[in-house]
């Protein structure tokens, strides 16, 4: 290319090379126990790595392609518009290296490149930047980049500012070149297949560019399942679910439960992040939940549970909608998500007043318009009075805040002789990790351990509270986690990251026991029902734990990789209608080893495109 205007987009192109270099290099040191080191997955992980930042490059720089291809020749050669074309080469600037630091913070949240999480989280700017500012010095942070891009500007400078002679013409040609790249990769490049270099998925994220990820989310961020995974013929599907469910797509399952003489009160408290790692009944040695492990050997305890997903809108769904996790985005963000088959309508048929109360403005992440559309009433942070806080953070206010507006409004119910059902959603045990202070002994702030131990504390006030109150010996506790604290892992669904505490707490009504089957979130509620003797006739997948025909098998799932755990195995489903078979050699709490199996048969296959095509169609 001739050193005309259009030269200092190869300078800004290296510069971006760099950088994205550099921080594949930083990931790379901070994942050095779980990467492949090999030589032929290094060459390839930069390899792919340069060709997704190749791509990037030509997306990022559109609007300054555009441009200089507009700006006339006289006008881009005068003092002014240097000082011009210096502002948008350091917010070009800013913006790269913005984007750079943002990933950083994410990988070191998530493990993973931008994805549809990040894609998310940029519709609901008050809840994420104001956790963003509480969670880092932000102010620093903006300021440092922003004197970088100055820097880097000056003593660069003679790369960036090139008098330039060209015509219309000749501008038109270079441009069109420019721009017809990115427009020829967004019609023919699928996604991010190739960065699927090696089983180990810290590689494959490695491989990836941050920026070129996040436009592939927001491409991908509803997946059709006929479009991308493997199926079968529907009537074929709806009959094998007949045979493995008792339920097809025209006719419900029908469970019928030993009806009791009082309808019992029921609070489900679904906390934030509860990993099993955390706890020390499963081995945990750091004392960060003294009250529920204790807690656990006064109730039922299902120690062989695992979540459907990585999201709290998973979780959500996965209890409320008794369903395996579809491919995309959450059903609770879908646009039309009313009038399911549902707990909450099956709780109102039977009398219960539902509740979905939530410590934070329930519009994130379509919540409440789910919870509204499907059997319940809405308490959010709107809801709370001025002296009813004593403490909140960007994702509303602290668990003791929210279990003590809980106790009142089991109290205002209690007194009108109404049962009800409460779906309790907690908020502490998420990043910044704030609570109150002089609550326990590790102070806020400091981390995730910290609130874990605060959320510990904080039910045990809850429960010791309502201990106090008319309708406790009424009302059985159901405490679950949404999901794990964590998802990266070295497979794309490390198994041992899923797996979750199921509490279920009620002296009068329920006998301890601990329970090792291995089930499936989705199968609290089929579970729980049979306690209180309800009877229903809906499309659940999820079954009663306790029935002694039970079959144990769990769903885990991410946005794209749909899993089936049975029998020792894990199968799952990819968007390219591959079927995956592995043998789970050794599942501990930080770690699972799997052994690929490449014998699949024509029956196993059949089951797990059966549930979830099933699930996708109803």
């Amino acid at each position: 290319m001739n050193k005309n205007r259009f030269y200092l987009l190869s300078n800004l192109a290296i510069g971006f090379f760099i950088f994205n270099t550099s921080i594949r290099l930083i990931f790379m040191f901070i994942e050095k126990h779980n990467i492949d080191l090999g030589i032929l997955i290094f060459v390839k992980t930069f390899l792919i790595g340069f060709i997704y930042d190749l791509l990037a490059v030509f997306y990022f720089l559109v609007p300054l392609i555009i441009y200089l291809l507009l700006v006339p020749t006289k006008i881009y050669n005068s003092k002014l518009h240097k000082i011009i074309l210096s502002f948008i080469i350091v917010i070009t600037l800013f913006i790269m290296i913005f984007t750079g630091v943002s990933e950083y913070f994410f990988w070191e949240e998530f493990g993973k490149r931008f994805n549809f999480i990040a894609v998310d989280y940029l519709v609901y700017t008050h809840e994420v930047l104001h956790n963003i500012e509480e969670s880092y010095p932000l102010t620093y942070i903006l300021s440092s980049i922003f004197l970088l891009s100055l820097l880097i500007i000056f003593y660069f400078q003679k790369y960036f500012f090139i008098k330039d002679n060209t015509t219309f013409l000749q501008r038109f040609k270079i441009a069109g070149v420019l721009l017809l790249i990115p427009v020829i990769n967004f019609n023919i490049f699928d996604g991010q297949k190739l960065s699927n270099i090696s089983n180990n998925i810290y590689n494959n994220e490695l491989a990836k560019n941050g920026m070129y990820s996040l436009f592939s989310a927001f491409r991908h961020n509803e997946m059709k399942y006929s479009e991308f995974y493997k199926t079968i013929n529907n009537q074929k599907v709806f009959e094998n679910l007949r045979k493995l469910e008792n339920f097809d797509d025209k006719t419900p399952k029908i469970v019928i439960n030993k009806k009791l003489k009082n309808k019992k009160n029921v609070i489900l408290i679904m906390v934030e992040s509860l990993s099993a790692k955390y706890m020390g009944v499963y081995g945990n040695d750091k004392n960060i939940t003294p009250y529920l492990d204790k807690l656990t050997t006064q109730s039922l305890f299902f120690n062989n549970l695992f979540a459907t997903g990585t999201r709290t809108v998973r979780g959500m769904e996965a209890v409320n909608l008794s369903i395996p996790p579809t491919a995309g985005r959450s059903i609770i963000k879908r646009p039309i998500n009313d009038n399911l088959d549902s707990v909450g309508e099956v709780l109102k048929e039977n009398g219960y007043k539902n509740f979905f109360i939530y410590a934070g403005y329930g519009y994130f992440d379509n919540m409440n318009n789910f919870f509204s559309k499907n059997g319940f009433n809405i308490l959010d942070r709107l809801d709370f009075k001025n002296d009813e806080i004593t403490f909140e953070n960007a994702w509303g206010v602290c668990d003791e805040d929210l279990l003590n507006k809980t106790i009142q409004k089991a109290n205002q119910l209690s007194q009108e002789n109404q049962p009800f059902f409460f779906f309790v959603m907690t908020t502490s045990n998420h990043r910044p990790f704030t609570y109150p202070d002089n609550k326990i002994d590790i102070p806020s702030h400091s981390g995730r351990n910290g609130a874990v131990k605060y959320t510990d504390f904080a039910i045990h006030e809850f429960l010791e509270n309502a201990k106090k109150q008319p309708w406790f010996k009424d009302t059985i506790f159901v405490i679950i986690a949404d999901h794990n604290g964590a998802s990266a892992g070295k497979s794309s669904l490390p198994l041992h990251r899923y797996k979750i505490p199921l509490i279920i707490y009620s002296p009068t009504n329920v006998k301890p026991k601990v329970i090792t089957k291995l089930s499936s979130q989705i199968d609290t509620m089929p579970t729980l029902f049979s306690l209180l003797g309800i009877s229903y006739q809906k499309k659940f997948y999820g079954n009663n734990i306790l029935d002694e025909n039970f079959t144990e098998r769990a769903f885990i799932g991410n946005y794209e990789k749909l899993g089936y755990v049975k029998n020792g195995y894990l199968y799952f489903l990819t968007p390219d209608k591959q079927i995956h078979k592995m043998k789970i050699n050794k599942l501990s709490l930080n770690n699972v080893q799997y052994i690929e199996d490449k014998n699949i048969s024509e029956q196993e296959e059949e089951e797990i495109i059966t549930y979830y095509q099933s699930a996708s169609l109803l």
